[in-house]
């Protein structure tokens, strides 16, 4: 009964964390209080049974996962803005307001899936032309390409882990790992217990993204097309099934303690050491307030602590 369900997401000075339909963001404002909200969410695409299809499955958490993670975002970052820029606003005016923001983060979302397809997917494809002028075979110029791409992915991780600001998130991941593992290993909640477990985790986004990178490396050198146009339609039309794939891999990662799934979840979990940081307790404290909100940790170790017996 390791397999806790909850997963969450590191933001601007705060955690979320989702438990089922519920998540809950909790922020540690610059005077030191702890503001947690909780709501419920049920996906851009609903309940249906549609959405528990295997594949499908994957491209609908990925597409609520950024949804979800730009809203916390925004509210997390709504705390930290100038005094001078806050004012009193009227229901009308706020409603309205709402909607813009609404309308802003669904054109964000749209444009960061539109920037990650085209430097990830496109343009590693694109530099692989430059091949064909040295007269490489079909499948040399498709290991190359897969080459580029997952360069310029590792070159992403190492490059945005250098920014002052992202490595302070990056230590609240670290939290939010910390704290899922935490009673995922049958251990109170605790600030104490939480410090002694990793801040590794084989369910995260980080390895999520490594699994994208990999399965478009392997899907791309053996499905070929002669048409370069027809080569950028294919690289477009996969990324539905990389995805939904990738998710899979996570999924069964996160479950199984085989041999074969953690030599695969291994550079995931290196690339983890990028993306999180050793958080301190006043992160450590915001990450178990999110879990808090949404999951009944102790029912959960207890149910653990009874199936040991």
């Amino acid at each position: 009964m390791k397999y806790s369900g909850i997963g969450g997401q590191a933001v601007m000075e705060g955690v979320m964390m989702k438990n089922k339909d519920t998540y809950a963001v909790a922020v540690r404002k610059s005077d030191g209080e702890i503001i947690v909200e909780k709501k419920e969410y049920k996906g851009i695409f609903g309940n249906g049974s549609f959405v528990r299809l295997p594949l499908v499955r994957g491209v609908v958490n990925f597409i609520d996962s950024l949804v979800l993670g730009m809203s916390s975002l925004t509210y997390s970052a709504s705390f930290f803005e100038e005094e001078g820029e806050k004012k009193e606003v009227s229901a009308d005016e706020a409603a309205k307001a709402k909607k813009k923001e609404d309308a802003m983060m669904g054109g964000t979302v749209a444009l960061s899936i539109v920037l990650a397809v085209a430097i990830f997917m496109l343009l590693p494809y694109w530099l692989s032309t430059f091949f064909t002028r040295l007269g490489w075979s079909d499948t040399g110029i498709a290991v190359a390409e897969g080459v580029i791409r997952v360069a310029i992915f590792l070159a992403y991780v190492v490059g945005i882990s250098l920014m002052k600001d992202i490595q302070r998130v990056y230590m609240y991941h670290g939290a939010e790992h910390k704290c899922i593992n935490c009673i995922e290993n049958g251990m109170d909640l605790t600030v104490e217990n939480v410090k002694k477990n990793s801040r590794l985790h084989k369910r995260c986004g980080t390895s999520f993204l490594f699994f994208v990178v990999i399965v478009s490396v392997i899907l791309f050198i053996f499905i070929r097309v002669e048409s370069p146009v027809l080569r950028v339609v294919v690289r477009i039309l996969l990324i539905p099934l990389i995805a939904g794939i990738s998710y899979e891999l996570i999924r069964l990662a996160g479950r199984s303690e085989g041999k074969i799934i953690g030599l695969l979840s291994k550079p995931g979990m290196l690339l983890q050491k990028l993306t999180t940081r050793e958080p301190d307790d006043d992160m450590i404290e915001v990450g178990i307030a999110s879990v808090e909100a949404v999951f009944d940790w102790k029912d959960y170790v207890q149910q653990m602590r009874d199936e040991k017996i």
